[in-house]
C-alpha cells in the first residue's frame, strides 16, 4: 500500500497524515465579536477593524478534519506554523466518482488524474490509517497549524504518512496545482465545435463571445 506508519520520534514531513485537525469556519460578513467589556455584538469584518484595533476576539465555528502536510520538510522543522490541505471523502472531492461504482469506471478517473492537473490527490482506504472509504486530498482547502502544538501531540494526531513513492507523486501534484494558471481548453473552438464540445461534458460550460 502507499502508506507508512512513522513512530513518535520521527519529525513531521511533507506527506504526513493527521486526524482531528481543527478547521475554522466563519463568515466575514457576520462575525460574533467580544468587546473589551466582554459584551458580544455581531458585525462585518471591515466595520469591526475601522477602530484600528490590532487584536480582535471573535466566536467562530470549528470542526475536526483529516489533513495532510504540504509544507516542505525544511519548513516543518523550523517555522512557527505548518501548512495542511484537508482530506475528505473522495466522492465529495471528485463529483464524477459518484458514478464510478464499477472498477473500470473508477480506474478511468484515477488514471486520467495521473495525466492532467486536478485539484485532488487520491488516497485509498486503509484501516490502520483510519480511512474506511476512498479519500482524497483537496488542494483547494488549506489550513495553518502551530508546529509546537503538533509536535507535542504527535502520538494523538499523526496517523501515518505517504510512502516514498507516493510522496514523490504527491509532491508533483501539489506543485502542479499551485503553479497552474487559468486556461480553458475550448477557447479556440468556433460555434459549432463548441456546441459539440459542450454536449460531451456533464457540467455547464460558458461560451466565449465568438462561440455564442
Amino acid at each position: 500500500m502507499i502508506y507508512e506508519y512513522p513512530n513518535i520520534v520521527q519529525p513531521i514531513r511533507q506527506g504526513d497524515i493527521f486526524n482531528n485537525i481543527p478547521r475554522i469556519e466563519y463568515d466575514p460578513n457576520s462575525l460574533d465579536v467580544i468587546s473589551d467589556d466582554e459584551s458580544a455584538f455581531q458585525g462585518n469584518w471591515l466595520s469591526i477593524i475601522q477602530d484600528g484595533k490590532e487584536a480582535i476576539t471573535s466566536i467562530v465555528g470549528m470542526r475536526p478534519v483529516w489533513a495532510i502536510v504540504i509544507s516542505q520538510d525544511c519548513e516543518t522543522l523550523r517555522t512557527d506554523n505548518i501548512t495542511f490541505c484537508e482530506i475528505n471523502l473522495f466522492k465529495s472531492v471528485e463529483k464524477l466518482s459518484k458514478d464510478a461504482s464499477k472498477p473500470k469506471k473508477f480506474m478511468s478517473i484515477i488514471t486520467k488524474h495521473a495525466r492532467i492537473n486536478q485539484k485532488w490527490f487520491y488516497l485509498p482506504p486503509d484501516e490502520k490509517i483510519g480511512f474506511l472509504e476512498k479519500m482524497a486530498v483537496d488542494f483547494s482547502v488549506v489550513a495553518h497549524i502551530s508546529r509546537n502544538y503538533l509536535e507535542k501531540n504527535l502520538q494523538y494526531l499523526r496517523s501515518g504518512c505517504l510512502s516514498s513513492i507516493a510522496r514523490e507523486h504527491f509532491r508533483e501534484r501539489l506543485s502542479e496545482y499551485f503553479r497552474r494558471y487559468p486556461y480553458n481548453e475550448w477557447y479556440a473552438l468556433d460555434k459549432s465545435e463548441f456546441e459539440a464540445y459542450k454536449a460531451s461534458k456533464p457540467e455547464p460550460i460558458d461560451p466565449y463571445p465568438w462561440q455564442k
